[in-house]
């Protein structure tokens, strides 16, 4: 006989066990799902682990290339990558065990193994072993997430042809390395290895990296990784990917003319294809994209109105933040409780890369287009007493504002910790505060975040230090 629940959530990631806590706070019976691991691919092998290594990274590139400019010397530097990656996985394994207590705190069943619709009321539940459970509810939430995407010719073979799982699992440095896409995943790993010495390559089928960002954040990340000895090759196509004795041989065109990359691994980071077959969705009447994934409206409900859906299943923003503000909101209007909906365009995005890139909202270009008369608020790191004294001034804060109304469309941000800096901006558009607010706001000396008081000023055309 099946056990019964209010909600059952599919998926234990990010958006999956913050869904489970917030429908269980609200007086909710909560059973929680997932086929491999709580916390997701964020907590196991994603954005975790990731920033352990990056920051590892941070202290390598500074031992190795910076020394002269803070005074000191090694005769014989040795760099442990294998103790790296053993940190990354202690800091992962802390949090997931975390994710274990908030779920008996919360009162939230567990249960491992894969889940599948039986109808619209029930799932089974397939354990490792094999044992099928069968469980009921009223609502459902799926939040399965996404995998790596990859063409059937490349053949990841976790060795000589990666996907980011095993690039953040190998505890052995690669002599060299192609990466192929310039998104989060690519120039995240390319900024690790190379702080490590290792020769990176990254590939680019778009005219410019990290493409998704405002042209000029794209200009500056190149202009730094390339005085790190990163090399780019943005506006070709990868033809073929084919592993040898020695490495992997990756074949590229640009105008016509294909030239032929040689290194000892290659990270294949061009994507996400949606958790969304073998659940049992379709055959219960839930509405999919062409693309496959789950279509959903605004209070994370799909066609089937007791099926919920979020994260990254959706494809609304594939982030992890993102994805928990949907579970929040999903489990609030599934318990009738006020809640809020989810501009996704205005939603903060951050790369790990070094320089960090932060943005949110519309580039310029972007509000250029649809019309708006625009005025840019523009500050360097140059200018900033804090980025000097942490010796990392590259970079600039870049806001984008109507100038008919002062309204904050959106801001592009490139340097030292600006991923930390995106809040202040994100919380005033919420608010509807304007540049002239947020340079009246009283910024604390010496920090970076004066960056933003000073762009806010530049936009407002009284700039103080510039």
């Amino acid at each position: 006989m099946a056990e019964n629940f209010d909600v059952i959530v599919i998926g234990a990631g990010p958006a999956g066990y913050v869904a489970a806590i917030r429908a269980a706070q609200l007086k909710q019976k909560v059973a929680l799902v997932d086929k491999l691991w709580l916390g997701g691919v964020c907590l196991n092998v994603g954005c975790i682990p990731s920033k352990s290594l990056l920051k590892n990274a941070e202290v390598a590139h500074t031992l190795r290339e910076r020394g002269k400019d803070f005074g000191f010397s090694f005769d014989n530097l040795k760099l442990d990558y294998g103790a790296a990656v053993k940190r990354s996985r202690q800091n992962s394994d802390r949090l997931v065990k975390g994710i274990g207590f908030l779920m008996k705190k919360n009162n939230v069943a567990v249960f491992m193994g894969e889940a599948k619709f039986k109808n619209k009321s029930a799932v089974t539940v397939t354990d490792k072993d094999g044992k099928v459970t069968e469980l009921a509810a009223k609502n459902f939430i799926v939040a399965t997430g996404a995998s790596a995407a990859a063409p059937a010719a490349w053949k990841i073979d976790g060795e000589k042809v990666l996907s980011y799982w095993e690039a953040i699992l190998q505890d052995k440095l690669p002599k060299s390395v192609v990466v192929i896409g310039s998104g989060a995943i690519g120039v995240e790993f390319s900024t690790i290895w190379n702080a490590y010495g290792v020769d990176v390559t990254i590939v680019e089928m778009l005219p410019r990296i990290v493409p998704l960002e405002d042209e000029e954040i794209s200009k500056e990340l190149d202009k730094e990784f390339k005085k790190r000895g990163i090399k780019t090759l943005a506006g070709h196509k990868v033809e073929s990917v084919e592993t040898t004795k020695s490495g992997v041989k990756v074949v590229v065109s640009a105008n016509g003319e294909t030239k032929t990359l040689e290194a000892e691994q290659a990270l294949v980071a061009i994507g996400f294809r949606p958790n969304s077959k073998n659940i049992g969705l379709e055959e219960v009447g839930v509405k999919i994209s062409e693309r496959g994934f789950v279509e959903i409206n605004e209070k994370m409900q799909t066609s089937v109105p007791n099926i919920w859906a979020i994260g990254d299943v959706t494809g609304k923003l594939m982030l992890a933040h993102v994805g928990s503000a949907m579970g929040i909101i999903c489990a609030e209007n599934i318990a009738g409780h006020e809640t809020v909906t989810l501009d996704y365009e205005m939603m903060p995005r951050a790369t790990y890369c070094s320089p960090q890139i932060a943005s949110f909202g519309l580039t310029e270009a972007q509000a250029k287009e649809r019309g708006h008369e625009v005025k840019i608020g523009r500050f360097p790191f140059q200018a900033n007493g804090k980025a000097l004294g942490l010796g990392d001034y590259g970079g600039f804060v870049k806001i984008v504002v109507d100038a008919k109304y002062g309204e904050l469309l959106g801001a592009s941000m490139i340097g030292p910790e600006v991923t930390e800096l995106l809040p202040e901006l994100t919380l005033a558009r919420m608010m509807e505060l304007t540049p002239q607010e947020i340079a009246r706001n009283v910024h604390a000396h010496p920090t970076l975040s004066e960056t933003l008081m000073e762009a806010a000023e530049m936009a407002e055309g009284h700039a103080i230090h510039i």
